[in-house]
C-alpha cells in the first residue's frame, strides 16, 4: 500500500490533508462524517481496490476532520464551505475529466456539488437516502445533542455511539459544531437534477440518511445497489469497494 500525502491550501488558506494512491483516471472520494480518508477508503482496502484498477484515488480529509486543520474562526466556516473546497481543489489539480465519491456527508457534499455546477463522469453516493439530502436539520441537531452530550452521555443514550466514534477520530467539538452548521438542506428538485450516472451504494440495514432507493429513483441516471451491513458496518465490507469498481470500471 503507497498512500502519497501532501497538504492544499484551501480557497482561504485552510491547510488540508490530501491522500492519493495509484495511477490512472482520476477519482476523488469523499468520507463520511467525523470520519476520516484513512478509516473511510484506506484501512478497508477500498482504495487499494480503485488503485489496483487502475485509478488515482483523491481522497482529501475534509475541514475539521482527520490530519486537515480545524480552525476555531467562525469566519473559516461560510455557507456550504465543504463544496467551496473540494471545488478549489479540482481547480487545483486542473481536473477536467474524473469520477466522484462519496460516503454519507461525503455523499452529500458530492450531490451538491453535482447540482451545482461540478460534473463528473460518474458519481458514487454511499449510505446516503433522499431524506439525508434534504432533511438535513434533524441529523443537524442530533449531533450539536452529541458534542454538547460527549462529556456525560452514559452507554444507551442515543448519543453514544457518534458520542465514541468522534472521541476515537480525535474530533475537535469547537471545529465540529461550527462546520455542522454550514451544511443547508438540498431540494430534491435539485437532486433530480443531476444528469451525472450515479450509483446509490447502501448497507442493506442502513437507513440512517433515509431510503437509497428513493434516491436512486428521483436522479435522472440512478441505479440502486444493496452491500451487506449497517450505516456504520458497511464500509468495512469489501463489497463496498467491488460495487465501486464494477459501476466506475463498467
Amino acid at each position: 500500500m503507497n498512500v502519497k500525502n501532501w497538504d492544499f491550501s484551501s480557497f482561504d488558506g485552510v491547510k488540508l490533508k490530501i491522500h492519493e494512491m495509484g495511477e490512472g483516471r482520476p477519482v476523488i472520494l469523499l468520507h463520511g462524517l467525523f470520519s476520516n480518508a484513512q478509516t473511510n477508503w484506506i484501512k478497508f482496502g477500498h482504495a487499494q481496490a480503485l488503485a489496483d484498477a487502475g485509478f488515482r484515488v483523491i481522497m482529501p480529509d475534509l475541514r475539521a476532520h482527520g490530519e486537515s486543520e480545524a480552525p476555531h474562526d467562525p469566519a473559516a466556516y461560510p455557507a456550504d464551505v465543504l463544496l467551496r473546497d473540494i471545488e478549489a481543489l479540482i481547480a487545483h489539480l486542473e481536473l477536467t475529466d474524473f469520477d466522484l465519491g462519496g460516503f454519507s456527508l461525503g455523499a452529500r457534499t458530492a450531490a451538491k456539488l453535482m447540482a451545482t455546477g461540478t460534473q463528473p463522469g460518474k458519481a458514487i453516493l454511499a449510505g446516503m437516502g433522499l431524506a439525508g439530502l434534504a432533511g438535513w436539520a434533524r441529523r443537524r441537531d442530533f449531533f450539536f445533542a452529541a458534542i454538547d452530550t460527549r462529556d456525560s452521555a452514559r452507554r444507551g443514550d442515543p448519543h453514544w455511539m457518534a458520542i465514541q466514534f468522534m472521541k476515537s477520530q480525535k474530533i475537535d467539538p469547537v471545529a465540529a459544531r461550527l462546520l455542522l452548521g454550514t451544511f443547508s438542506d438540498m431540494d430534491p428538485a435539485e437532486a433530480a437534477s443531476i444528469e451525472t450516472e450515479t450509483l446509490v451504494l447502501c448497507g442493506s440495514e442502513d437507513r440512517d440518511n433515509g431510503d437509497p432507493e428513493e434516491l436512486a429513483a428521483i436522479l435522472l441516471n440512478g441505479h440502486h445497489v444493496a452491500i451487506p451491513g449497517t450505516h456504520m458496518s458497511s464500509v468495512t465490507k469489501a463489497e463496498m469497494s467491488q460495487e465501486m469498481v464494477r459501476f466506475l470500471v463498467g
